[in-house]
């Protein structure tokens, strides 16, 4: 069974920063690309950001693109996301997903953890 823990959301001015971390158990990640995706009220769940941990390879949503780099740690099991330059719209509960098929405009994910809220605001 894949479970997932995320960390690391909370309330930031636009412009700041965060990291977010994401516990991986029930699988490694190199079975998995894994990743994050985004539901904030009023919106439809949006893809941000992939990584194929055997490869290295990343996926992006467009738009974070620049600011936005995923990582991953094979020894912990756990993937990074790291956000610079947040924006108000970036406001939503991140959720860490695998597998993760980000293909076209509407990336799918299979399981998921309970998410972390990340509010961008002054």
């Amino acid at each position: 069974q894949l479970q997932f823990v995320e960390s690391g959301g909370g309330l930031v001015q636009p412009g700041g920063s965060l990291r977010l971390s994401c516990a991986a158990s029930g699988f490694r990640l190199d079975y998995y690309t894994t990743g994050w995706f985004r539901q904030a009220p009023g919106r439809e769940r949006e893809g941000v950001s992939c990584i194929s941990s055997s490869d290295g390879i990343t996926y992006y949503a467009d738009s974070v693109k620049g600011r936005f780099t995923i990582s991953s740690d094979s020894a912990k099991n756990t993937v990074y996301l790291q956000m610079n330059s947040l924006k108000p719209e970036d406001t939503a509960v991140y959720y860490c997903a695998a597998p993760c098929s980000p293909v076209g405009s509407s990336w799918s994910f299979g399981s998921w953890g309970q998410g972390t809220q990340v509010t961008v605001s002054s």
